[in-house]
């Protein structure tokens, strides 16, 4: 078995979950049907709603069930925007981080493209914080323009973790209503959507343990949301659609085990990482560790830019000797660019395309550590043979040395 650090990415199904998707499957109804077979898919939904609810710190009519951390982010941005100007046309603005997850970054380029949103790109530092004196600066810039502030609760490339808290405080004083996408943080790190004081949040099912297709919006009870689709009514009617039983039922499962897991499985994991950490910087001392330190970032996050080499070079190498790793870019049409979230942090491209993301997860153990730290002083001195020597070409060379055993 490959050690897998990509646990950003998916996860394995938790015991719990696995157990509960296999229970529901073998079962049939649809929770909007009325007789004995609707009625019992009905309580297993409720059910769900009320688990995932607690973990999340929030009351069971406040989640929203839709098919993933993607939905819910254009769903809470989209209908945020519409309800907003359509109480008031003026209301045209969006603050928005600029190392936003592309769910959201997408989604806000298309408002500002298609709807006449106008976009004001919040900066980081260079650990990836929002720079609070600029959000400020912007609030109190005609406040009754803004329509929403959205800003992730903690980075899915370098897991740092935003002052969320803080955010809210500031936007709300200003009358402003707050989105935040909390699909890397859920099921980490302690998150409470009530405590937070946020008007929408997004939370996923595959990043804690669930099964892929299922997440929540947590909208507060009092906020207005434009829907994005219609039909039946369902989820308050903000999400239509045919409710997806035995994935939410495994979402909830899911939620449930990591969120009362948490304490000790965070402090498991944050060991894991420290201990790949330091490995790293021992092995490959030029490696610098990206994002915030220590308890700023979340516990199962180590990302580092490599110099000298593609990160798919390297990502490559890793997956020839056993590793799953991920350069968290975003890629188009096979053509690899540098991860906008760096950029933002203020690294320069040829550095930002050395980047290579570590995560940890509820699978994660020491073994999947060492055969990281075994494989890469060799990975990286070949990644860094390939050399920058551009986009295509270095995928090709690293695809080629991984078919043929090396450089």
């Amino acid at each position: 078995m490959p050690a897998y650090l990509d646990h950003a990415a998916t996860t394995p199904l938790s015991a719990e979950a696995l157990a509960v998707l296999t229970r529901e499957l073998s079962r049939t109804g649809n929770p909007s049907s009325l007789h004995g077979s609707g009625r019992r898919a009905r309580r297993a939904v409720e059910d769900a709603r009320e688990t995932v609810a607690a973990a999340a710190g929030a009351h069971p009519s406040e989640v929203i069930f839709t098919s993933g951390g993607t939905e819910a982010d254009n769903l809470a941005v989209k209908g945020l925007y519409w309800s907003r100007v359509a109480e008031d046309p003026a209301r045209r603005r969006i603050l928005c981080s600029a190392v936003e997850h592309h769910a959201v970054l997408d989604t806000v380029e298309w408002l500002e493209r298609h709807e006449g949103a106008q976009v004001t790109w919040l900066p980081v530092d260079g650990d990836g914080v929002v720079d609070l004196e600029a959000l400020a600066a912007e609030l109190a810039r005609d406040p009754a323009s803004i329509a929403l502030v959205t800003v992730m609760w903690a980075n899915n490339e370098v897991g740092t973790i935003q002052p969320v808290a803080r955010i809210v405080e500031l936007a709300h004083a200003a009358g402003v209503p707050v989105h935040s996408d909390a699909v890397q943080a859920f099921g980490s790190v302690p998150v409470n959507f009530k405590e937070s004081g946020l008007d929408a949040m997004s939370v996923s099912g595959h990043k804690i343990g669930g099964p892929v297709g299922v997440g929540a919006l947590l909208l507060g009870r009092a906020v207005k949301l434009t829907p994005v689709q219609h039909g039946g009514g369902q989820e308050r009617d903000v999400r239509s659609g045919t409710l997806d039983t035995a994935s939410i039922a495994a979402f909830a499962a899911a939620a449930g085990a990591a969120v009362s897991a948490l304490p000790v499985e965070s402090a498991r994991i944050a060991a894991l990482r420290d201990l790949l950490i330091q490995g790293v910087q021992d092995r490959v001392p030029d490696a610098v560790l990206r994002g915030a330190p220590g308890e700023g970032r979340l516990p199962g996050n180590a990302h580092f830019t490599f110099p000298g080499c593609e990160g798919d070079s390297l990502l490559f190498l890793l997956d020839l000797a056993g590793v799953e790793s991920s350069t968290g870019s975003a890629c188009t049409a096979g053509v690899p660019r540098p991860s906008h979230v760096l950029l933002a942090m203020g690294l320069d491209e040829e550095t930002a395309r050395g980047a290579q993301r570590f995560t940890l997860g509820h699978a994660s153990t020491g073994a999947d550590v060492e055969a990281l730290l075994a494989a890469l002083p060799d990975a990286y001195a070949r990644a860094r043979q390939a050399g920058m020597a551009g986009h295509e070409s270095s995928i090709q060379t690293a695809a080629t040395a991984a078919r043929h055993g090396g450089f």
